[in-house]
């Protein structure tokens, strides 16, 4: 199956809270994306790997993605190493996105930007021919996506550019709240952690509010980018 879209995240959620509206938009135009999931999160706090993977099931029915995967790294001990590049290379083969989204390129959980050039580095590595992979036995072809953006996450970066997301910003907050055990519950008797306070929870709609605002517009969500981004001229700057 090719993919226009392929957006990954260190762990289940990464991908709804940083880029879940800009999805939602995507394949309500028709576009076909997927997610793939490095680890399990399985050291979080709260909750447990096997709730993980079914939070993510839900969250991606929610999204409507063609499919989603997880890689089974060991969460908070992968590494950008040969091993975890070429497993990464495997999965962008196998999908050939045109864009490939991913982790902000530094924040608050190592992960993050571990994360970031893991694939960012996966993404050149998988256009050179002499780097050999196979998936069910069957060699695969090189591919490199033309575009690598990385969405934001904890830290408020400043985006190089921002897609207004206005109407889908509900479908992105169910994505984010089918994760029951991570965010905010008032009967819930888990620790606390940063992402399980109302504050956090609210954050997802008046971040994607103020970026909105930014622009002229009701919400938005940011991304940063490792080259230039390219108009065919300005008046195709909106």
């Amino acid at each position: 199956m090719k993919l226009d879209i392929l957006a990954i995240g260190a762990h289940p959620d990464d991908v709804e809270l940083g880029c879940g509206a800009t999805i939602a938009k995507e394949i309500a135009n028709g576009k076909t994306v997927g997610i793939i999931d490095l680890t399990r999160g399985e050291l979080g706090t709260r909750g447990t790997a096997e709730t993980r993977d079914a939070e993510a099931k839900d969250a991606a029915k929610i999204l409507g993605v063609s499919v989603r995967e997880n890689l089974g790294f060991a969460d908070a001990f992968f590494l950008n190493d040969k091993k975890h590049q070429l497993e990464v290379i495997k999965m962008i083969r196998k999908y050939q996105p045109d864009i490939v989204l991913c982790n902000a390129i530094d924040d608050r959980h190592i992960d993050h930007g571990k994360g970031s050039k893991l694939v960012s580095d996966a993404c050149f590595l998988s256009g050179l021919k002499k780097i050999e992979t196979e998936v069910g036995g069957e060699p695969q072809i090189q591919w490199r996506p033309q575009h690598v953006y990385h969405y934001i996450q904890w830290k408020p970066i400043t985006p190089d550019f921002v897609v207004d997301v206005t109407g889908y910003i509900e479908t992105k907050e169910q994505a984010v709240l089918a994760y029951k055990t991570q965010f905010f519950d008032p009967d819930s008797k888990e620790p606390e952690t940063p992402i399980s306070s109302k504050n956090f929870t609210d954050s997802v709609n008046y971040r994607a509010k103020d970026l909105g605002r930014m622009i002229g517009v009701e919400y938005a969500e940011g991304f940063t980018s490792e080259r230039y981004v390219a108009v065919e001229n300005l008046f195709k700057i909106k």
